[in-house]
């Protein structure tokens, strides 16, 4: 009975939520009310509870065409129009999309290659006799993952692909390394003044110069800031807690996935025995340059544009597509000319290389879909309304901004789609005092606490939300059980996210950097110590 006490919360509490639904406003009035946010939370539920993502997202998705067509009055018609056109179609049509599904599938053939090369059995080989402990391969990870901070799905990618081999020759389980790959993408690239999030935020405010506002968030930006931390101490301490804590029990015993995904193959065989480390190395050298230019260059770089404004201005999707064909085309080229590898073996690759991505491809067109349900039942205005009834709290505007962004991202599996409907709200908010910026160059320090505020909220429930990209592209870089990593990564999330609250309404109080920085990292290792010791004592009993 007690395995299945869990589920029957969950179920009871969709149930919940769907009364109060109803008790708010009839289905025939769905749009914009609470309505608008049951499809997510069916998605989340379902996928916690029967821990399988495919079926969960569709019966989200389902759930959102049923409440459109309901509210619209458009019967069997109105659903299809939902699911089928401004669903799937539009979803698989959009450009940006598609752009990200390119870079996916290159990034894939790019690791296919490389594996083909002997590069990953060659560095797996150099790390082991280099990386001594589990405590180095982590530490490892955390680095890697923190020098690539241009863009999170890059991130994701790349790391999971160079660092599996290692992390599994020191029985860290598959669970771990998705969190750590995770942990060291969204909260790096949202503190990264050159990253595809900086060039996201600077066009949100109108009237401040954008690259400059999001400096000035970066110390206030406690979740990425606090994560980092966290990621850090418990590398070098070894303490889990948590579901992650038997999957670590586990990996220690040579099992490193718990329960293993049929979704993701065993990573095949190097076919070539010579591969070097610099068959890896140099590979993803020249796939984070192509990036990057990629990037820059849609921005205008090639046409006179400065290289800060051409990374605020550039098409990530495009950028990344672009870099990595480009990053695709002189891989092969340097195999061939190492005579590692044949031109039939770099093309057999390609189709080796779409199979692996097939998965995530997958995940992520029903995360996309379900998200266009959000956004078609108005979800979006309906927080925005809560939280705009609510800006005469103004000290407590930083954490009632904090925890809404954590839902509205949570739910709807998108930071930038969050922090693109509350930062606005915020400058309508303090429009008096973001008046005089243009003349006075100083930004009011309570808008920039807000809108760190946003930030780091929309990036928390970003990375805590089973339906979002990066928590996607995480599990797919570590080969990881998509269910297994949400539910490992969630205590971890919602710890550093309780300071974050405390952090934020400090910050409302005080508007002092020092002061609450320095307070919420205090607080965060305090916590940290805490838990350390009472999972050893655990250990210890046991």
């Amino acid at each position: 009975m007690k395995k299945y006490i869990n589920k029957i919360v969950l179920v009871a509490l969709i149930g919940i939520f769907t009364a109060a639904c109803a008790f708010q406003s009839p289905i025939g009035e769905a749009v914009g009310t609470l309505w608008s946010l049951l499809p997510p939370i069916v998605a989340i539920g379902l996928a916690l509870i029967t821990k399988e993502v495919y079926s969960s997202l569709f019966i989200g998705i389902i759930t959102g065409g049923v409440i459109w067509s309901a509210s619209q009055g458009g019967g069997f018609e109105g659903f299809f129009t939902a699911v089928v056109q401004k669903g799937l179609t539009a979803n698989i049509a959009d450009a940006y999309n598609v752009g990200i599904l390119i870079f996916l599938v290159v990034l894939g053939i790019i690791v296919s290659l490389i594996n083909k090369a002997g590069g990953s059995r060659a560095y797996g080989e150099w790390a082991a006799s280099h990386i001594k402990t589990r405590k180095g391969a982590c530490l490892s990870t955390f680095l890697l993952g923190v020098l690539i901070f241009v863009d999170d799905y890059f991130n994701c990618l790349t790391v999971g692909s160079v660092m599996r081999p290692v992390t599994d020759k020191h029985n860290v389980s598959r669970a771990k390394l998705a969190y750590l790959i995770d942990a060291t993408a969204a909260p790096v690239c949202i503190i990264s003044p050159i990253s595809s999030w900086a060039a996201a935020v600077s066009g949100t405010v109108d009237g401040v110069n954008g690259i400059r506002l999001f400096i000035n968030t970066i110390p206030y930006n406690l979740y990425a800031l606090l994560t980092l931390v966290m990621v850090v101490f418990i590398s070098l301490t070894n303490t889990d807690f948590g579901p992650m804590k038997r999957h670590e029990k586990n990996a220690s015993d040579g099992d490193i996935f718990t329960t293993r995904s049929t979704v993701y193959p065993k990573d095949p065989e190097p076919s070539n025995k010579n591969g070097k480390v610099i068959d890896l190395i140099l590979p993803v050298v020249m796939l984070m340059i192509c990036c990057v230019l990629g990037m820059v260059y849609t921005g205008g770089i090639f046409s006179g544009v400065g290289f800060v404004t051409a990374f605020a201005d550039c098409d990530a999707a495009y950028g990344l597509s672009l870099g990595s064909i480009g990053a695709l085309m002189l891989v092969i080229v340097y195999f061939l000319c190492r005579r590692i590898l044949t031109f039939n073996e770099c093309m057999d690759a390609i189709p080796q290389g779409f199979k692996q991505m097939v998965p995530a491809i997958l995940i992520l067109t029903f995360a996309w879909t379900l998200k266009s349900m959000t956004i078609l039942l108005e979800a979006g205005p309906f927080v925005s309304g809560l939280v705009e009834s609510a800006n005469t709290l103004k000290m407590l505007l930083p954490f009632i901004l904090f925890v809404v962004a954590i839902g509205l991202s949570f739910a709807t599996g998108t930071s930038w789609g969050t922090f693109g409907i509350l930062i606005p709200i915020v400058t309508h908010v303090f429009s008096a005092e973001l008046a005089g910026v243009s003349a006075t160059g100083q930004i009011p320090e309570m808008v920039i606490i807000c809108i760190s505020a946003c930030l780091a909220g929309a990036v928390c429930g970003d990375h805590c939300s089973p339906i979002s990209d990066t928590t996607i592209m995480a599990s797919t870089g570590a080969q990881c059980d998509h269910v297994n990593h949400v539910a490992t990564q969630l205590p971890y999330a919602f710890t550093v996210a309780s300071v974050c609250a405390a952090g934020y309404l400090l910050a409302g109080l005080v508007q002092n950097v020092y002061v609450v920085l320095g307070s919420s990292i205090l607080l965060m290792l305090g916590l940290l110590i805490i838990i350390r010791g009472r999972t050893g004592k655990t250990e210890t009993a046991k």
